[in-house]
């Protein structure tokens, strides 16, 4: 897939953007990051004229305009109401983050865009609103708003990805999922929701790229791909069981961290509710994951394809990227 000249030049926009909004030093400087990453961010999903991209070029300005004017709102009522301020910011980044109980906007948004798109909404748009949030935990208001946040995000993100067949749709709750666990960590320290948030940006790319090379955006689509190499069977499934956290694949190292920290930090009950969100959303990984497993069968296709110019370079990276959770147990011993 090729992209235009005018795509890199809002791409680097929007990551000076994120950068500008995470290392300003006042509210005013990370509200101006946040606009230059929104206003770099639209153009790149409307770049081709499809209605489905205007409609979520559409909603997420909407949302996001709704989210900067919070904070703008927030700024006026600092010097008389400085608590009641902090507290609107906090909600206007949640909104801006997709987590829950404002998360309506996400799935549709991530319904009309591509694989590209979808990944960058993922991974690099959240990166700024995540860093603001760190840094509002001073209080003990804005630590039990965030850990409500969390446990909604986990109730969320495990029920809305039942019995849904659109693959973007169930890569979007499963972001809010996922947002439950790096809402909980930012309340424990930063290094904690960093350390989650590198794995999950790896693991749910693995799995991007993958359904982008096969241009696929739904269960049956997926199910009845033309691409029939036995490597291709193993890398989805196991790239959607590593991105679930099931042992012994990659994904399993980050909440096999957080559920040792939570423990310590005696929040007994927040992990008992994540661990029982993430079993609902392994459910709906196995969900796409089993067929690859039992019900494909090359002697049986009908429209036989192999590509291995495609195969060649991802196909190791992936399998290494997802089985390296074998070595974590090995770190302490070479150190």
């Amino acid at each position: 897939m090729t992209f235009p000249m005018t795509f890199l030049f809002f791409f680097i926009f929007l990551i000076l953007g994120t950068i500008l909004s995470i290392s300003s030093s006042s509210w005013f400087g990370a509200w101006v990051g946040l606009e230059l990453n929104m206003m770099s961010f639209i153009p790149i999903i409307s770049m081709k004229m499809n209605s489905y991209l205007s409609e979520s070029a559409l909603k997420y300005f909407l949302i996001q305009a709704l989210a900067s004017t919070l904070i703008i709102l927030s700024s006026s009522l600092f010097l008389t109401f400085s608590a009641f301020s902090t507290l609107i910011i906090l909600l206007s980044l949640l909104l801006k983050l997709g987590a829950s109980p404002f998360h309506f906007w996400f799935p549709q948004v991530m319904e009309g865009l591509t694989w590209p798109q979808a990944l960058t909404l993922m991974s690099i748009q959240k990166l700024a609103p995540m860093f603001l949030i760190s840094y509002l935990t001073l209080t003990t208001m804005n630590l039990q708003l965030i850990l409500s946040s969390a446990l909604l995000s986990a109730i969320m993100g495990a029920l809305g990805g039942l019995n849904l067949m659109k693959l973007r749709k169930i890569m979007a709750f499963s972001s809010i999922n996922h947002m439950s666990w790096l809402l909980t960590a930012i309340t424990i320290n930063d290094s904690m929701w960093m350390m989650y948030f590198f794995f999950y940006i790896i693991i749910s790319s693995s799995i991007v790229v993958l359904f982008h090379l096969m241009q696929t955006f739904s269960i049956p689509q997926l199910l009845n791909s033309n691409y029939i190499n036995p490597i291709w069977k193993l890398s989805i499934p196991m790239s959607l069981l590593s991105l679930g956290g099931l042992p012994p694949f990659t994904g399993f190292a980050p909440k096999w961290i957080m559920i040792q920290t939570m423990l310590m930090n005696n929040m007994f009950i927040m992990l008992f509710v994540l661990l029982s969100s993430a079993l609902v959303t392994l459910y709906f990984y196995l969900r796409v994951s089993i067929p690859f497993f039992l019900l494909l069968n090359p002697n049986l296709s009908l429209t036989m394809m192999y590509s291995p110019h495609q195969l060649s370079f991802f196909m190791p990276f992936f399998i290494f990227l997802n089985f390296s959770g074998l070595l974590l147990p090995l770190f302490p011993i070479f150190l």
